[in-house]
């Protein structure tokens, strides 16, 4: 439903995570009885977790351990991983910089270029862990190094930004085109963000395994400061999950996975992105909370030093617990901040639901307020 919003501007109400709760049915579980699981592809997951490729969250020991623990990490390809044959100084200089310093050094950091015998050598690491391999490039650099990628022995390809569009114009160069790239490529690929049902509706029909839904909205993220765009999260979920519906029917029964990427602080919130219509969920600062992952209590993402507009900051998230404990508990903090796959059994469990796709279907309510 449309709202004025003045004589020339009309708008449509949506809804974040904290506008809308969960609302339990007349049946409950044990939460020993609900099954978390995921897959995508080929590749069955314990947990329906995806730690986001960004520096402060994953390392390829990280990435292995988080495939151990039932999950994916997935590596980012333009990263320092990727740049220096020992990031691990850098990691603790950036730890280490003055506010007001931070974002002109991590530009002078990454400005570092690519190196593919890098690309490759760290994802032949995750590799020899015996886990899935899952690595990320932007839209811009998919082209350049993508091959480089594949010859590398990459389970999952995953193509991130803030924004991927099926139908990129540019008078300067050539474009990639989705659709060509992803059916000659013979691995999976997971791609986003879109924060809507057009864009996400169109990246699906490029042959897509899956879409990230967000834009921005992470808590290393200032896009809606510097370029007044928000997507508030349960109003994206939902609509990409109306997408993939479209899209069964359409496609003749081709199912594509709708990941939720962003906004996602607490474990209340991966219920409701679920509950909204996700099959799974990407988590960055959720995860660089943990005491052994690589930005030792800070988080950033790519958008922190981009070489002329920077929509990122890095951002003190402490540490509470190691990662196996974040993810599996106890937890010592009440915050919604540690043992998430818990949260999700127990709310799964009270609201009587026994697998992922069954929640989906859960009752929801709007609360009566809208969040700024």
């Amino acid at each position: 439903m449309e709202i004025e919003i003045g004589r020339a501007k009309r708008g449509r109400r949506v809804y974040a995570f904290d506008d809308v709760a969960i609302v339990p049915s007349r049946r409950t579980r044990d939460p020993e009885d609900v099954s978390v699981s995921w897959s995508i592809d080929a590749f069955q997951f314990d947990i329906p977790f995806m730690a986001a490729p960004m520096d402060s969250v994953v390392s390829p020991a990280t990435a292995i351990q988080m495939g151990e623990l039932g999950g994916l990490g997935v590596l980012d390809l333009e990263g320092l991983w990727t740049r220096y044959e020992d990031p691990e100084p850098l990691l603790a200089e950036i730890r280490e910089l003055a506010p007001d310093a931070a974002t002109a050094r991590m530009q002078q950091i990454y400005a570092e270029p690519i190196k593919p015998e890098l690309v490759t050598s760290r994802l032949a690491e995750i590799r020899a862990g015996g886990v899935t391999v899952a690595g990320a490039l932007s839209p811009q650099r998919t082209q350049e190094l993508y091959q480089t990628v594949v010859d590398a022995g990459v389970d999952l390809f995953v193509i991130r930004g803030n924004t991927v569009s099926a139908e990129h114009v540019s008078k300067e160069r050539e474009p990639l085109n989705l659709k060509k790239f992803i059916y000659e490529l013979d691995v999976p690929v997971i791609v986003g963000g879109a924060a809507g049902y057009t864009p996400a509706l169109h990246l699906m029909r490029t042959g897509a395994a899956g879409v990230l839904v967000g834009f921005g909205g992470g808590a290393a993220a200032t896009t809606r400061a510097a370029l007044g765009i928000h997507a508030p999260m349960a109003t994206s979920v939902a609509d990409v999950a109306g997408a993939r519906r479209d899209y069964l029917d359409e496609s003749g029964g081709r199912y594509v996975h709708v990941i939720a990427d962003g906004g996602l602080g607490t474990s209340g919130d991966i219920v409701k992105a679920i509950a909204m219509g996700a099959d799974a969920v990407m988590l960055g600062a959720s995860l660089a909370r943990a005491s052994d992952a690589p930005g030792g209590g800070w988080h950033w993402g790519q958008e922190a030093h981009h070489g002329q507009l920077p929509r990122g900051k890095r951002v003190r998230v402490g540490t509470i617990a190691p990662l196996e404990q974040i993810l599996y508990g106890p937890a010592t903090v009440a915050d919604g901040t540690a043992n998430l796959v818990g949260a999700l059994r127990r709310s799964m469990a009270t609201t009587g639901y026994s697998d992922l796709k069954e929640f989906q279907r859960v009752d929801v309510v709007v609360a009566p307020y809208v969040s700024q």
